[in-house]
């Protein structure tokens, strides 16, 4: 099977309605598998809630983070000897590193986005994070 003809086989696969799809061709076999479709059930007479007052909802103020520019292994510090980047309450310059993240064993540097004072560290060294997970929180100057 060529690559064109395997590239076809599976966009017509991503469109059909099939969840699974196994194919032998002498030596050759391959096996397509789609996430099968969640369905939940919403009772017909379903108790409607009444939304609450405006004056009533109070307003979440989200505080910003530094997030995983993608998925790999949070580092605190550039060593395992060496002191931390930033700590909590540690004022940085907009660019300045503040962690590292390992994917596919290389090091990227994760930039302070502005001028800020770092609030809390929410990551352990060592740990695995998740793209666009928050891994600091920190208070814009």
């Amino acid at each position: 099977m060529t690559n064109q003809e395997l590239y076809d086989l599976m966009a017509r696969f991503d469109g059909s309605g099939l969840h699974k799809l196994k194919l032998s061709q002498g030596d050759f076999k391959i096996e397509l598998e789609k996430a099968a479709p969640v369905v939940t059930a919403v009772p017909a007479a379903a108790p409607v809630i009444p939304a609450a007052p405006a004056a009533a909802v109070e307003k979440v103020e989200e505080v910003p983070a530094v997030t995983a520019p993608l998925v790999g292994t949070f580092y605190a510090a550039p060593a395992p000897e060496q002191p931390p980047f930033v700590k909590t309450g540690d004022r940085v310059a907009k660019g300045q590193t503040v962690c590292l993240i390992e994917a596919m064993k290389t090091m990227i540097e994760v930039p302070a986005p502005c001028d800020c004072v770092i609030g809390e560290v929410l990551k352990a060294n060592g740990e695995l994070a998740a793209f666009g997970e928050a891994l600091m929180r920190y208070t814009p100057c």
